[in-house]
């Protein structure tokens, strides 16, 4: 697992760089986990643009991915590291001894051939990709794929290369210190998976090109100042102009760049020991 860097042949090669799929160890998915998925352009139900700067981008099929590790108890083997076209991090094809496969979120160490298990209440064995209650993680140790509420299946910390830790526990709860530096209260009932999540190279990409960007359904973004006033707030004027409001506005007038939309008394407050940024 790597980067690697092209001979300037092109000008979209000149500053590409791009992951090797070193780690990649099946190139064809498995076809009774695949889902059909639909490119909505952008659109809802109704047709309307909801999202804008969508539209386009290669075919894909959706990949099942077991959020909740649901087979308890019973050993499974990793059969193969795959790519998934939906997501920045890998995905392990793993399978149980009755033959049932699935995928999950691919760790950092993890390897063809490993021995993974998931567990609710039994003691395993604590390694990457194993699956536990945050009640029998030790402190310190990174997870991913952790679940909000016992039960719902993994919400939070799915990127590639992330990893959150476990800080405390005090009686029912456990305090879990996130990517961004958030630092969350969770019911000691929530299971994780264990290890950094792989594909750490991940951010250190550059696309080179603006049509790569295409190729994932990406459009260009234009800016606000150079439309016109009837499209944006800041269109309009003579010339290169700048924006001229007093705050910059979106299209629809809310204020932005800094400007802060939560809610001042949201029910998730009292889960929020520390917040990201804080000092």
């Amino acid at each position: 697992m790597g980067l690697k860097r092209f001979k300037p042949i092109t000008n979209g090669l000149r500053h590409a760089v791009l992951t090797d799929f070193a780690e990649i160890t099946k190139k064809d998915p498995e076809k009774s986990l695949l889902m059909p998925l639909k490119s909505t352009g952008g659109r809802n139900s109704y047709g309307r643009i909801t999202c804008r700067w969508r539209g386009g981008g290669h075919k894909r099929m959706y990949r099942l991915v077991d959020f909740r590790r649901q087979r308890v108890d019973e050993v499974s083997t990793v059969l193969a590291i795959e790519y998934d076209p939906n997501r920045t991090a890998r995905i392990a094809l793993i399978q149980f001894p009755d033959g049932e496969k699935s995928y999950i979120l691919a760790p950092l160490e993890i390897k063809v051939g490993d021995k993974l298990m998931s567990s609710f209440e039994k003691d395993i064995e604590i390694r990457p990709g194993n699956c536990m209650p945050l009640s029998k993680i030790p402190l310190g140790s990174a997870i991913h794929n952790i679940e909000m509420k016992p039960g719902k299946g993994g919400q939070l910390v799915r990127s590639a290369g992330t990893s959150a830790q476990i800080m405390a526990r005090e009686g029912e709860v456990a305090f879990i210190r996130m990517p961004s530096s958030e630092v969350r209260k969770l019911s000691v009932d929530c299971r994780a998976t264990l290890g950094q999540i792989g594909n750490v190279e991940h951010d250190s990409q550059s696309i080179g090109k603006a049509g790569r960007n295409r190729w994932k359904g990406r459009r260009g973004h234009v800016r606000g100042v150079v439309m016109n006033p009837h499209d944006h707030p800041h269109g309009g004027g003579e010339g290169k102009s700048p924006q001229g409001n007093p705050h910059p506005v979106s299209r629809w007038g809310q204020p932005t760049k800094g400007f802060k939309t939560r809610k001042k008394r949201k029910y998730s407050d009292k889960f929020i020991v520390r917040r990201r940024g804080a000092k």
